[in-house]
């Protein structure tokens, strides 16, 4: 699981001497067989925990995305199916599903709730992380300033999970940097949940993947296992290692300057322009 970052490392050097290809990439399209864990009401996702996928990802429980949801027709939680996984260079979904198999019994995680979500208006304890530059930073650093920050693993596969809420941040922060009427007190972060790879040398250069050498007010770091265990269940974020990778829901958090919960985002639905426009109204927010 950590080839295809670090396969995309070695090919940057090569690659910026390249002049720009007027062709994109076909889509990948892999056969996959799972059971089916949960569908939400909107039918637009359904947690499968699928097969391995030879050459491109393990086994794991995942949250996938359909095109079309009327194919979740006649399935239900605990059906075994088929589907084909669509890949192109920047988003991903699933097609075609078939049901091959009678109902059986999910196996998803159960979760043991330690301790409840914080909610907006909550006062989000601080936490510490190590920075991409090899310091501790915290919570607490970015006082008086307006703090997303959204959790990501630099060998995740899927386009639409971690490289889409990086991209979604670079997004954002294009359009405050470029707006001359947008307040400055504000910071992007990105916290890695894979304290056992993504070392600071590791982020810097991931980091610079999304952001060249333009840090201005982004900083990649990773929490340590016991600050994990201690913020995740505030914010609802779930991750458990799967088949030699990692399983994880989304999560992407706004606090206003005094540290408070002004904003949560879930999954990979919203926009660069919505959490950009939370940072606004957030750093606007008087410093108590």
């Amino acid at each position: 699981m950590k080839l295809p970052f670090l396969v995309l490392l070695a090919l940057i050097p090569a690659l910026a001497g390249c002049k720009p290809q007027a062709t994109t990439p076909p889509a990948k399209i892999y056969f996959v067989r799972g059971v089916v864990q949960k569908i939400p009401p909107d039918q637009r996702h359904a947690t499968i925990k699928h097969e391995a996928i030879p050459g491109y990802m393990a086994a794991m429980t995942m949250d996938l995305t359909l095109k079309n949801p009327n194919e979740l027709s006649g399935i239900s939680a605990g059906d075994e199916i088929t589907f084909d996984m669509v890949v192109t260079e920047d988003d991903d979904w699933i097609q075609n599903l078939r049901r091959t198999g009678k109902s059986m019994a999910t196996s998803a995680p159960v979760w043991r709730i330690v301790e409840a979500e914080l909610e907006v208006g909550a006062t989000l304890p601080n936490h510490t992380f190590t920075s991409e530059s090899k310091r501790p930073v915290s919570l607490a650093d970015f006082r008086g300033r307006a703090v997303a920050f959204t959790f990501f693993f630099t060998s995740c596969p899927l386009p639409e999970f971690c490289p889409r809420m990086n991209k979604n941040f670079f997004e954002a922060r294009k359009l405050l940097l470029a707006d001359p009427s947008a307040p400055t007190n504000w910071q992007l972060l990105s916290v890695s949940f894979d304290p056992g790879v993504d070392t600071p040398e590791i982020l810097s250069n991931y980091g610079k993947f999304y952001r060249g050498d333009n840090a201005d007010r982004w900083l990649f770091a990773v929490a340590s296992t016991n600050t994990l265990a201690s913020l995740g269940p505030k914010v609802d974020l779930r991750f458990w290692r799967e088949n030699g990778s990692i399983s994880h829901n989304l999560r992407t958090v706004v606090l206003d300057p005094n540290g408070i919960i002004f904003r949560q985002f879930d999954g990979n639905d919203w926009t660069p322009q919505q959490l950009a426009e939370a940072i606004r109204e957030a750093a606007k927010v008087p410093r108590q």
